[in-house]
């Protein structure tokens, strides 16, 4: 059996849903590389990021869930806060409704502190409590960031580490 503590899954922003703003396609500050850019705006803007590793339908096998890192910038001026919050979101069988639940979680930088400033983030999120994924479960990590009139937001990418075993 392979177990590996170490594995980590990059999630382009391309591969993101950006939600209320004005967001395009830029490129990134690294030659070669793209990110998604939300003009200056007063609002509320969210970016969901599919936690895109593997799931096994065995119990404790499959992809373990430790965290997952935003890296953004936010340019021009602070923010009012960044905040995230965990889907977990369970399928059910045809016809049924999903079932969503929020796993505890914990965020590095303080919401309204060191995310909102004005630079260049890696905001690590981190589950209290990290799970193997199941094959009838799916995670969304969403993020919010509270803008005033004269903030750019930018979103390089993610990056989701977890533990696989098989």
């Amino acid at each position: 059996m392979l177990h590996n503590v170490h594995m980590s899954q990059y999630i382009p922003c391309t591969a993101m849903s950006f939600v209320t703003g004005t967001w395009a396609n830029s490129a990134g500050y690294v030659a070669g590389t793209i990110s998604k850019r939300k003009t200056a705006g007063a609002e509320t803007a969210v970016v969901t990021v599919p936690i895109v590793i593997p799931s096994n339908s065995i119990a404790l096998q499959g992809a373990k869930l430790v965290s997952i890192e935003l890296d953004y910038e936010l340019e021009t001026d602070v923010a009012t806060s960044v905040t995230a919050v965990l889907h977990k979101v369970v399928r059910t069988a045809d016809t049924g409704a999903q079932v969503a639940s929020h796993p505890t979680i914990t965020q590095d930088l303080a919401a309204a502190v060191a995310a909102a400033a004005h630079d260049q983030h890696k905001l690590i999120v981190s589950l209290t409590t990290p799970v193997f994924i199941d094959n009838d479960d799916y995670y969304l990590c969403e993020f919010s960031f509270v803008c005033g009139a004269a903030v750019v937001v930018e979103v390089l990418a993610a990056v989701v580490n977890f533990t696989l075993r098989v």
